[in-house]
């Protein structure tokens, strides 16, 4: 028997609902927090250490609900505990063994996110596992709003105010250390910022997918652009329209959200990858010729 279609909500109607309009402005903030520090990651060239890093929340997740239950505050503190232990425990194994740093995460990483499926699915919580792994924007409380919101100002605030010592950093550590940029600090504030950012993206794309929002926009303008100030604020312009784009597209396609999102930011990365003007497919097939 055939669907009623008159019964489904308009996408003008479904936007009406507060739930709706929650979900959408938590699309631009995420989107644009995510895209800002996505800048970070591709200039340091470090995306396989967030992608470790955002399959390390689960486990934090995993532990403060088998601890002190399922509430906002803690599980955006057991996901800030996951990530630092696997972070800071790699330092500690690649400089107290025969392992690097990348070993180390990837088996501290793997560890905990099994231990913190077993623990989940022993607790009965497959719907929230669920969530947890892929998203559920649509689902955002304010409480939830509110700690986006926070997370999304602290994070482009801070790297805002570090971009100068930041960028001379990356691209000539010797000459920011002979100019007095406090290094180990630096490198503290900006992974607690990546951190914070992959815990405020849990709740829209969730931590198998988030590592997509937090590397695709700078990426997409690192292929139109040679100024590295313009991908922060490219990568955040991209990052929040492409999640509108996408949370705007899922309910008449019926996709997941999380889903949506990630596809966008990789059609625009493509689309960029193609037809950029100076690095595209089609730029780098005339030069040849």
């Amino acid at each position: 028997m055939a669907a009623d279609l008159s019964s489904v909500p308009s996408l003008s109607d479904f936007l009406a609902e507060p739930i709706a309009r929650r979900a959408l402005l938590a699309c631009v903030m995420i989107g644009f927090a995510n895209g800002f520090v996505s800048a970070f990651v591709v200039l340091r060239r470090s995306a396989l250490k967030v992608g470790t890093l955002s399959h390390s929340l689960l486990p934090g997740i995993a532990l403060v609900v088998l601890i002190a239950g399922v509430t906002n505050w803690s599980l955006l503190a057991g996901s800030v505990f996951a990530a630092l232990f696997v972070g800071l425990g790699s330092v500690f194994l690649s400089r107290t063994s025969r392992l690097d740093q990348d070993t180390s995460m990837g088996i501290l990483y793997t560890t905990g996110f099994a231990a913190g499926l077993i623990i989940l699915q022993r607790l009965n919580l497959r719907q929230k596992l669920d969530e947890w792994l892929f998203g559920s924007i649509v689902g955002m409380a304010d409480t939830d709003l509110w700690i986006a919101f926070g997370i999304s100002l602290v994070a482009v605030v801070t790297l805002v105010t570090l971009q100068r010592p930041l960028l001379i950093y990356m691209f000539e550590p010797n000459v920011a250390a002979s100019l007095g940029v406090p290094v180990r600090l630096l490198n503290y504030a900006t992974f607690g910022v990546v951190i914070l950012v992959l815990v405020s993206s849990l709740q829209a794309v969730g931590c198998i997918l988030s590592v997509g929002l937090l590397i695709t926009p700078a990426a997409t303008v690192y292929l139109l652009t040679n100024e590295a100030k313009w991908l922060f604020i490219g990568g955040g312009i991209l990052g929040a329209v492409g999640s509108v784009l996408a949370f705007l597209l899922q309910y008449p396609l019926g996709w997941s959200v999380s889903g949506a999102i990630v596809v966008v930011q990789g059609i625009f990365f493509l689309t960029a990858y193609v037809f950029s003007p100076r690095y595209g497919l089609f730029a780098k097939r005339e030069v040849q010729v």
